[in-house]
Order: C-alpha cells, then sequence, then structure tokens
C-alpha cells in the first residue's frame, strides 16, 4: 500500500497496540466511531486539530502518524535493511513497523547512521595510519623516544654500583626524553583527532577533488551537452592541485561522452541489462570506458547502483566512486583479492568474481575489472598500465560462492589468510 494511504492504518496499529476501543478514541476525540473507521480505513484525511487530538491520546508524535512523514525513518531502514540481508528482514512489513513502533523504528535508523559514521572514521583512521607520512613521523619519533627512555631506565636499574654523575646525567636524559615523549604524545594526537568536525574536513587534493565529484553525485550534464568545459567546471575549487586532479577526471569524462554520448548509451544498457561485455561489443569501446560509463548512469533514471575503482600499476588507487560498503584505502594497502589488483597481472583479459565482505553485514558484490595499457609501444621506457574495476551489489538469487575479501589487513577480521600483511586491529595478539 502507498505510503499516503497509511495514516489510517498507523493510527489503527497504534490504537490497537495501546489496547484502546474504537469507541473510547472517538469519544475522547468528540467524533462518532463510524467515522473514526472511515479514518482508519484510509477513506477520510485528516488534519489540523483533529489529527493533534488523536496523536495526543495515542500518545504519539502527529508527525508520526501523517502522510508522508514516515519516509525519514523508512529511508534508513531500508538501508539497513539492504546492508544486512542475512539478517533476513521482513522488508514488506517495514510500513508496519514504522506504523506500530515509531520509536523502535527510528531508533533502529539512528543506529544504521550511527554504523555508517562509524564505518567511515575507521576508514580514515586506516587511511591515515597506513599511508600518511606526517604520522609515520610522528610515530617513529614516539617510538625512538620510548626505546631511548627503556635504554635509559635499564642502566640505572641493573648498574648498582653506578658513579653519581653519571646517574645525574641519566637521569637528566630520562627527564629530557620524558619532555619529548610528552609532546610528540601530544602533537599525535592532536594530528589524529577525529571528532566530528575534524573528520569532516578534507585532508588531500585529492579527497577535495573526490568530495566534490560525490557532491554532484558523480554527475557532469554539462560535459554531456558540451555547455561547460573541465577547466570552467573544476575553477571552483580553492585548492590548485585538486582543481588539477578534478581536471584530469573531468577530462577522461567529457572524452568518455563523447565516444558514448548518454542519449545512446543509456537506453542501450537497459537492453542488455547492463552487461559490460555487450556493451563493449555493442559499441566497439574499450572495456575500462564501459565500466566508466556505466558507474556514472544516474542512479534516479532506473540504473543500478554502481561503484569505481581505478588504480595504477603500483596498486595506488586514483579514482573511486564508493558503493555501500566498498571503500578501497589509498594505496597498495588493499586486499589483493579485489579483481582491480589482479587484473594488473594481466593486462587485457576481462576478470569477473563476486566476493563478499566479511562482518556482519555480508555484503556481496559483483566485480568486473580489466586492466589496459595507455600510450604507443615503446622500448625507450615502461607503459603505463591503469586497472579499473565496476563495483556492483549482486542479487542473492543466483547461488553462487563468493570469494572472500577484505577492505585492507589493519581492520579485517578474517583469520587464517594467506594473504595477510600484517595483523589485525579487530584480532587479539597472537
Amino acid at each position: 500500500m502507498p505510503e499516503r494511504q497509511l495514516t489510517g492504518t498507523r493510527l489503527r496499529n497504534r490504537r490497537i497496540d495501546r489496547g484502546m476501543k474504537q469507541s473510547a478514541l472517538a469519544e475522547a476525540v468528540g467524533i462518532s466511531p463510524s467515522y473514526l473507521n472511515l479514518i482508519e480505513h484510509n477513506r477520510r484525511r485528516i488534519g489540523g486539530k483533529l489529527l493533534s487530538d488523536l496523536a495526543r491520546e495515542l500518545a504519539v508524535d502527529p508527525e508520526m502518524l501523517v502522510e508522508g512523514t514516515a519516509s525519514a525513518v523508512r529511508v534508513p531502514l531500508q538501508e539497513a535493511a539492504a546492508e544486512f540481508r542475512s539478517a533476513a528482514p521482513e522488508e514488506d512489513r517495514l510500513d508496519e513497523l514504522v506504523a506500530r513502533f515509531p520509536g523502535w523504528a527510528a531508533l533502529i535508523g539512528a543506529q544504521q547512521d550511527r554504523i555508517a559514521q562509524l564505518e567511515a572514521r575507521v576508514q580514515r583512521m586506516t587511511d591515515r595510519l597506513t599511508h600518511d607520512p606526517q604520522v609515520a613521523s610522528a610515530l617513529h619519533e614516539v617510538i625512538s623516544t620510548v626505546t631511548a627512555i627503556r635504554s635509559t631506565a635499564s642502566i640505572l636499574n641493573e648498574s648498582e654500583g653506578l658513579d653519581r654523575d653519571w646517574q645525574a646525567r641519566f637521569h637528566r636524559n630520562l627527564d629530557t626524553d620524558s619532555l619529548r615523549l610528552s609532546e610528540s604524545s601530544q602533537a599525535l594526537m592532536g594530528y589524529l583527532d577525529m571528532n566530528a568536525d575534524a573528520a569532516a574536513q578534507v585532508q588531500s587534493p585529492l579527497e577535495i577533488a573526490e568530495a566534490e565529484m560525490a557532491a554532484r553525485g558523480y554527475a557532469y550534464p554539462e560535459l554531456e551537452q558540451g555547455r561547460a568545459s573541465p577547466e570552467e567546471l573544476s575553477a571552483e575549487l580553492p585548492d590548485p592541485r585538486a582543481r588539477q586532479i578534478l581536471r584530469n577526471w573531468l577530462t577522461i569524462f567529457a572524452e568518455d561522452a563523447r565516444h558514448l554520448p548518454a542519449e545512446a548509451f543509456s537506453p542501450a544498457a537497459r537492453r542488455v541489462g547492463h552487461d559490460p561485455l555487450r556493451l563493449a561489443r555493442l559499441f566497439e569501446q574499450p572495456l575500462d570506458r564501459i565500466f566508466r560509463r556505466l558507474a556514472a548512469l544516474p542512479e534516479e533514471d532506473g540504473h543500478p547502483v554502481t561503484g569505481l575503482a581505478v588504480c595504477d600499476q603500483a596498486g595506488v588507487v586514483v579514482f573511486q566512486k564508493p558503493v555501500m560498503e566498498f571503500h578501497l584505502p589509498r594505496s597498495g594497502a588493499g586486499c589483493p583479492f579485489w579483481p582491480v589488483f589482479q587484473a594488473l597481472t594481466q593486462p587485457g583479459r576481462p576478470v569477473r568474481r563476486r566476493v563478499g565482505l566479511p562482518g556482519s553485514a555480508g555484503t556481496v558484490f559483483d566485480c568486473a575489472a580489466v586492466a589496459r595499457d595507455f600510450g604507443p609501444p615503446s622500448f625507450e621506457g615502461p607503459t603505463q598500465v591503469v586497472a579499473t574495476m565496476l563495483v556492483r551489489p549482486a542479487s542473492a538469487e543466483t547461488g553462487e560462492t563468493p570469494g572472500r575479501v577484505g577492505p585492507g589487513c589493519r581492520v579485517c577480521p578474517v583469520e587464517g589468510c594467506s594473504a595477510r600483511r600484517q595483523p589485525s586491529l579487530l584480532q587479539e595478539p597472537g
């Protein structure tokens, strides 16, 4: 039943949950039981004072009864259901949950939002710990100072007949090193401060450019229609390095749109079920370009939710469009079982795998990747190899067992992995 027809149903469910008779509620608000019956069966619209009176008697916020206002609660519930398919939520009873138990529905939605925020913070922290040279330098300073303090303390503890002058010298060293440790630790903690304001700040030109594309929904109709250039669309970014990165991406976007215009590509994608291989043969275009165009198709036009990742031959992720839990670290510290990295070992050969992330959500993705040489062959120097991967949430009806991939060793809970480089923060030591 459409949401606009559920106002009376919500009211009726709430009344039944509170154990009130229809006649008692009608009398309390000053209407006849027959009129209330029409309301509860969605045959009469209500609002104003009558809605407020009914909500007061039922001890519920009027907005939880009125038409259309449950959307704010339903959306996070739908997101939670999509991410936790393994819990087998009864999605066809979502409206009933919102209507009968609005408080619990709001709680589940709030928890879903909180989970998403925490996952984003863990990912940002992991990227910074792994790849930020300033963090590496600060950690090295802390570790070096701790080692010096430990060595000095060991000498003082084990040398019983140590000369008083030497004791004084070692004590001065301990004082100096402990002060240095305090300062370097405070600097490190300040840099890693992940409060709400700092977490929202973008740190690098790459992140600035990605945030700009995400804010646009990765859609640039101006480029599609030739009404603007990459230079014009990137000019508003204040950081010149971010402008350069965005301009490079938009140049590729414009070139893809020129070879695969939306008015031809979009209906063709629907006809072939968004099959990239069939589209590549149909338009006689490289597979990586097909991947990028599929990822640029707007979801509001009925196209599937799609993510994208592009990495160079060093395994560094130079562009990505996240989707659900799919988000790769910023360099080669990602899980090597992702097809985008496997494609680098066999340029020109398409790779397809169904992969599942660890954890309670257990989200399964259908991934297709290909690596391609750029530039003409030459004996003068190495060619540039770039791998592109299309990522789509997989349907559960195929019955195919997905391969296991992780987000990166430092935050991956998978045990006994043959490709593990370092212990996970989520596992007990040893």
